[in-house]
């Protein structure tokens, strides 16, 4: 039987921090993707929920915490108004992995089963390379990252522009 490889995202990051501050850093998921994320974002088991608008909501739980190493979260639920299959990103896996590598900490990101095949591909590349290589990076190394506020939303306003996501 022939096995179809699929390439979930991935991105890295080396910051020149130690991995407890990347760790930290991480759960702190409203430093870095967004300050409207409802529940908990920190502990085993903790729930939250993302949302931006009409245009997608995601809840999220963490099923996996080892300090100053790795974060896993589940989707549980998710809704894009802007792809033809609604739940895209439902039941799988968001990853950080953080190790020392010297004086620096390196962090690997990977959504476990956003593959180039979903139609919100592109865009959610996109958006998950800011929000690390730009916006967790800044939250790192700098003390502050650039989320979604509730406010003014302006990262996503441009990502729904570009991609046409509110017609």
């Amino acid at each position: 039987m022939k096995k179809t490889a699929t390439a979930d995202f991935t991105t890295t990051l080396l910051v020149d921090k130690t991995a407890r501050e990347a760790f930290d850093a991480i759960n702190n998921v409203r430093g870095w993707w967004s300050e409207s994320i409802d529940g908990g974002t920190a502990k085993l088991n903790d729930e939250f929920t993302y949302h931006y608008k009409d245009i997608h909501v995601c809840k999220i739980k963490l099923i996996e915490v080892v300090p100053n190493q790795k974060v896993v979260w589940q989707v549980l639920n998710n809704y894009f108004k802007f792809t033809k299959d609604k739940s895209e990103w439902k039941d799988t896996k968001v990853v950080f992995e953080v190790s020392q590598n010297g004086k620096q900490a390196e962090i690997k990101f990977t959504h476990q089963g956003l593959v180039p095949q979903y139609e919100c591909y592109e865009v959610c590349r996109e958006a998950w390379t800011t929000y690390t290589q730009d916006s967790l990076r800044n939250l790192i190394t700098k003390g502050k990252g650039q989320p979604n506020s509730k406010e003014d939303d302006a990262f996503a306003q441009q990502l729904v522009e570009k991609w046409k996501l509110d017609k």
